[in-house]
């Protein structure tokens, strides 16, 4: 056989040149997030990450998390907007750990596309950046893998996985819930990145961008924002508030999430939510079952903590401080389910 009818890599739809090409141009800005625990830099076969400062605490407990972005991706690629996607990853799997008290060390990227478009990957990639700086954790590596003949040319999959830690005697797990505790509600950007199934089949037609101008920017404008990333409020608050559980409002809305941090038999009732702007209008242009929607949205509320209700001024306060926007929502009781009052 001659060279010239030998079938390449390359022919068969994977460019490993241009695959080098994109890691050398995205190291400097992964490098941007790295601290002084990162050893080496982007590219090698392990990401390498030291340790030692764990000997400061006294029972270090790592926490690890995964999680994507969804189909919230398919109205990124029909918008064309890429640099925002990363964010969404980031908060996806940070905000999931931070539920425990976790602080985020370090976090890994897996991209599959179908084919490897540099501008692309590099506006995921910014994204991705955006939300370790945003919630201060370094990304320590990736992978970045075509699939031709599996996914279109211009189709991606984002997954994330993030490692944290926290001190044993400090984890946060709703163990010491009771009666009578009072729920407190983080506004959200917006849908964040969950429900987006049933939001494409309400407002693409066909699987197309609206016609409209006016539905395109609410799509935009407003659904399209990246998740809120919770990280650093959190934290902080944690110095000055003793709080007892945490829920991230994410697929599932409240009906599933707010049980998994109550002990057994303890309920908890929402009875006040603030106006949301894009779930009152998808309610409204919809027709929209509300009960269902807080089975699936987060309803402009992201995150949610449990306090004592002692404690509720001064985390009411020390939040508006740190730039967040809290809203008492609720009650816990002794129900053992969770009801929506509003």
């Amino acid at each position: 056989m001659s060279n010239q009818n030998k079938v390449t890599y390359k022919d068969a739809g994977v460019d490993t040149e241009k695959g080098q090409e994109f890691v050398q141009r995205i190291k400097t800005n992964v490098a941007s997030t790295h601290n002084q625990n990162v050893l080496g830099g982007l590219g090698g076969f392990a990401a390498c990450y030291d340790v030692s400062f764990l000997k400061s605490y006294q029972e270090p407990i790592l926490l690890s998390g995964t999680d994507g972005v969804g189909t919230k991706l398919q109205i990124a690629r029909l918008l064309g907007i890429h640099n925002t996607v990363g964010i969404d990853l980031v908060a996806m799997c940070v905000n999931d750990i931070l539920v425990n008290g976790g602080k985020p060390l370090f976090f890994q990227d897996y991209i599959a596309c179908g084919k490897l478009h540099l501008p692309t990957m590099e506006a995921i990639v910014s994204g991705i950046v955006k939300g370790c700086t945003l919630a201060d954790c370094a990304l320590v590596g990736g992978e970045t893998a075509e699939h031709p003949g599996v996914m279109p040319d211009d189709e991606y999959d984002l997954a994330g996985f993030v490692v944290g830690v926290v001190e044993k005697n400090k984890m946060i797990d709703g163990k010491t819930i009771k009666s009578g505790d009072t729920i407190i509600g983080l506004k959200s950007s917006g849908p964040h990145s969950n429900g987006f199934s049933l939001i494409r089949r309400l407002l693409l037609k066909d699987g197309k961008l609206p016609s409209s101008e006016n539905d395109l920017k609410f799509l935009k404008e407003h659904v399209f924002l990246p998740t809120q990333i919770y990280v650093k409020s959190i934290l902080a608050l944690t110095q000055k508030v003793s709080i007892k559980g945490m829920v991230h409002i994410t697929g599932g809305g409240f009906y599933e999430n707010i049980p998994r941090v109550l002990p057994n038999g303890i309920g908890a009732e929402i009875f006040s939510l603030p106006e949301s702007y894009v779930f009152s209008k998808l309610e409204k242009d919809h027709s929209l079952d509300r009960n269902d929607m807080y089975g699936t949205f987060n309803m402009g509320i992201g995150y949610i903590l449990v306090v004592d209700s002692s404690l509720v001024d001064t985390a009411m306060s020390t939040l508006e401080s740190l730039g967040e926007t809290p809203y008492v929502i609720g009650k816990t009781n002794d129900s053992g389910n969770v009801s929506i009052t509003i």
